[in-house]
């Protein structure tokens, strides 16, 4: 454990961060993987308005830092694809 109060500090801090930065993850993989659960339904409403949903998270997730904004686009963008191969 550290003893310099600056130390500490950052110790805190980056618990604190990796916490958030877990969560908005978290958040990202779950609207990612119901993106797919609708293409694998083939329900293509559920699909396009899931698809909404994880372009927003991803956008805000990038936004935050989480991901690198290449990361994100590249995901976006074969979700898009995905959705759009539909019948």
């Amino acid at each position: 454990m550290a003893n310099i109060k600056s130390a500490k500090k950052r110790i805190r801090v980056s618990e604190k961060r990796a916490a958030r930065n877990k969560a908005i993850r978290s958040k990202v993989k779950t609207s990612i993987k119901k993106v797919n659960a609708a293409i694998d339904a083939n329900d293509k409403e559920a699909a396009k308005a899931a698809l909404c949903n994880a372009t927003s998270a991803l956008s805000k997730a990038t936004t935050k830092g989480v991901y690198h904004k290449n990361t994100c686009s590249r995901k976006i963008s074969r979700l898009n694809q995905a959705v759009n191969k539909m019948a």
